[in-house]
């Protein structure tokens, strides 16, 4: 995958973590408090890091945006 898929990826990938935030009326921090993680882990996670913590943080994101 070129660099460029890549980025067009991650910023999808926050669009919609975004939209469901405001669509569950939750903040990051709030967000944050819910899955037991940091909020800088969460806004790193949010923002496309690709490490495998990361990675798991976005699907606790993903399971909590899905309720």
């Amino acid at each position: 995958m070129t660099e460029e898929k890549l980025m067009d990826a991650a910023a999808e990938m926050r669009e919609n973590i975004k939209i469901g935030l405001l669509r569950k009326r939750i903040t990051q921090v709030q967000l944050a408090e819910m899955i037991g993680e940091g909020e800088a882990q969460v806004s790193r996670a949010i923002r496309g890091d690709m490490n495998p913590q990361s990675s798991k943080i976005r699907q606790k994101i993903y399971k909590v945006l899905e309720r």
